[in-house]
């Protein structure tokens, strides 16, 4: 709960001048004593008007509709071109698997740099290796996407995150969820008060959040006798919890 108070006069003459901003002082000096909250005035005052200041939450959980993954392919040669040429070849496989409908290229990301080995920092090498962001429009997709991948062994595989491809009819209703804890939470200070809740003066947005539980694959190397069956991945949709929050300030009533 916020409270104010009027300012207190900067010099005598002010409570000749001005008997109104005197008075008011003595009020708010009043307001804030434990008798005053046993009766009489009970909350802040701004504007001639008591109000209560709450922030309310609400969650909204749906199954995700969508995914995504990162991917990436590398490769290591003693000569920078040789890496590149290397890599290229990898590519040159990778690239087609992107193509197949409901699946979507967020991002490609290449990096060529030198490693080092051995107490003295010497050059061992050269790395190459390019990343993927992909985007699985449904279930189906992912798991092809995801079977083709793996039949190129790529360096490191990680997702899938999910997401939903629309959260605004979530976020209306996380909305309207936030607005009700708000309120219960005013009429409770409102009824400690011993004073009716009144009308909402004031409402602001917090920072939403969407987040969802991630069935994330570590990253790892995939070996050839190794590879893990699409099967047994479990790439079923996971839940999604939208969020909102908001501040509000209600006039309190006696």
């Amino acid at each position: 709960m916020r409270y104010a108070a009027a300012a207190r006069p900067r010099c005598a003459g002010c409570t000749t001048a001005y008997p109104d901003l005197a008075l008011s002082y003595e009020k708010a000096r009043y307001w804030y004593t434990p008798e005053s909250l046993r009766g009489g005035l009970r909350a802040s005052w701004l504007g001639g008007v008591a109000e209560v200041v709450t922030k309310g939450t609400g969650e909204v959980e749906r199954i995700a509709d969508r995914a995504q993954l990162w991917v990436t392919f590398a490769v290591t040669a003693t000569e920078r071109a040789e890496a590149v040429r290397l890599l290229g070849k990898r590519i040159e496989r990778v690239e087609p698997l992107l193509t197949q409908d409901g699946v979507e290229v967020r991002s490609r990301r290449v990096s060529v740099h030198p490693y080092w080995s051995g107490d003295k920092g010497e050059q061992a090498g050269v790395h190459a290796e390019q990343q993927y962001q992909l985007r699985a429009a449904d279930q189906a997709s992912l798991e092809t996407l995801v079977a083709a991948l793996i039949g190129q062994e790529p360096t490191a595989l990680n997702g899938p995150d999910w997401e939903l491809s629309d959260q605004a009819e979530a976020a209306r209703e996380a909305q309207v969820l936030a607005v009700a804890d708000a309120r219960r939470r005013a009429e409770g200070y409102a009824e400690a008060l011993g004073v009716r809740l009144g009308t909402l003066l004031r409402i602001s947005d917090g920072d939403d959040q969407h987040y969802a539980p991630m069935a994330r694959a570590a990253g790892f190397a995939m070996e050839a006798d190794r590879l893990p069956s699409v099967q047994s991945l479990n790439l079923e949709p996971q839940a999604v919890v939208v969020s909102a929050r908001c501040t509000t300030s209600w006039s309190l009533l006696d």
